[in-house]
């Protein structure tokens, strides 16, 4: 069972759809190695995966410890010297990872900043940006490089006395509790035409399909949402976005943690599982060498993670 200060909820289909769930799987905190156990149910009418019951918007910050990955991950140093051959080699092989359209630089939010590293990146490119970020930590360290982040959710965020060209999430509208409300919200926010960029998990890819309960992206409880290209879209319709592009990245990072999962339950746990399950955090050299996979996989739509850019509607 979670930690006594965890208050569970049921949920209905956020999009709308008449009650009727299937159970897709059960899973537990393999994060943050958590207490819990977790359902996975699917909406019979819409096909939108969903965390239920899960821990409820006040109680959830048990799951996001101040050790939780992104947080780390993002920190920014203003004094470090930018590394060239990442830089060009991004550039080339085209991630589809965080990449924006191309518009000029305007007025940008991003929703979970973590610690500033996207918001320094764009600030540098001649961007005015925000951020909303839930972790305090994270959002003091963003707020050291000089950015206006407010620290919570977006539903308890000020109005913008300016509206936005531009609303950015990477990895972060899984993790909301009311997504519709936020996307609106978001929605009015931005300037007519203005553009949303976001990224997700992929839950229609062979990946979900091959690991299940072991899949990396899965993260239970802390991604209360799992979508497919099909109900991202729905989820941004009734939202008042319009879909203008989704990109599959060229990104197969989800399998050997995935893997280490499976032998660490089924096998053994030593120095190689636990390479393995670190191997998302680590980027590197090795990265490299399952690019070519990746960017066939991607042809296909099948790697664990995509990009969405939607368009704001009347």
């Amino acid at each position: 069972m979670p930690n006594n200060t965890v208050e569970l909820e049921t949920t209905r289909c956020p999009i709308g759809c008449p009650e009727d769930d299937e159970l897709v799987l059960c899973g537990s905190d393999r994060l943050n190695n958590l207490p819990g156990s977790f359902s996975l149910v699917r909406c019979k009418y819409c096909g939108l995966m969903r965390t239920n019951p899960r821990p409820t918007q006040e109680t959830i910050s048990y799951y996001y410890p101040d050790s939780y990955g992104p947080y780390l991950g993002s920190k920014v140093s203003v004094d470090a010297k930018p590394i060239l051959w990442k830089r060009f080699l991004r550039r080339l092989i085209k991630l589809n990872d965080i990449i924006i359209p191309l518009i000029k630089p305007g007025r940008m939010l991003e929703i979970g900043c973590s610690a500033g590293s996207f918001l320094h990146r764009m600030s540098e490119q001649g961007w005015s940006v925000e951020g909303i970020e839930l972790s305090h930590k994270a959002a003091t360290e963003a707020r050291s490089l000089g950015y206006n982040v407010h620290v919570g959710v977006v539903e308890d965020a000020p109005e913008p006395k300016i509206l936005y060209d531009i609303v950015v999430g990477w990895m972060v509208v899984e993790h909301l509790h009311d997504p519709v409300a936020v996307l609106k919200k978001l929605n009015s926010w931005t300037k007519p035409e203005g553009w949303l960029a976001i990224s997700v998990p992929n839950a229609g890819s062979l990946e979900f399909n091959l690991f299940g309960n072991y899949w990396y992206a899965l993260q239970l409880p802390t991604h209360l949402y799992h979508y497919t290209p099909s109900t991202i879209v729905k989820m941004l319709t009734v939202s008042g976005w319009e879909v203008d592009k989704i990109m599959h990245q060229k990104n197969l990072n989800n399998i050997f943690p995935s893997i280490g999962y499976f032998v660490e339950d089924h096998l053994f746990t030593n120095r190689f599982t636990k390479w393995l399950i670190q191997f998302s955090d680590k980027p590197g050299i090795r990265h490299i060498l399952v690019l070519p996979f990746a960017w066939i996989a991607s042809c296909f739509g099948q790697t664990g993670r995509m990009t969405i850019w939607a368009r704001k509607t009347d």
